[in-house]
């Protein structure tokens, strides 16, 4: 795997807790076990824009109201949605 940042090809999948904020600003979630790459290069970890783009849209779908402040990222995205998708992302 290429490392995004550097372009080592010792990037490896792992996982790791991240903090993401609420699409309505009010407050910060952990998140513990979300898919990540990690390089043995540069040291860097980082999530793919996929995966980036799932936790958004999932977050943007569902009632955060319920969310406690730390939740596993299994857990999120088994969370039931409001929406069937996200009708305000035009890039599809």
């Amino acid at each position: 795997m290429i490392c995004q940042w550097c372009e080592s090809d010792t990037a490896r999948e792992t996982s790791n807790t991240v903090y993401w904020e609420l699409p309505d600003g009010t407050k910060v979630i952990e998140i513990q076990d979300t898919p990540s790459i990690h390089c043995l290069e540069c040291g860097i970890t980082y999530q793919t824009d996929n995966t980036v783009k799932e936790i958004e849209d999932q977050l943007f779908l569902i009632d955060c109201s319920k969310l406690e402040k730390s939740i596993m990222y299994e857990t999120l995205m088994a969370a039931p949605r409001l929406l069937k998708r996200n009708y305000f992302d035009f890039a599809k």
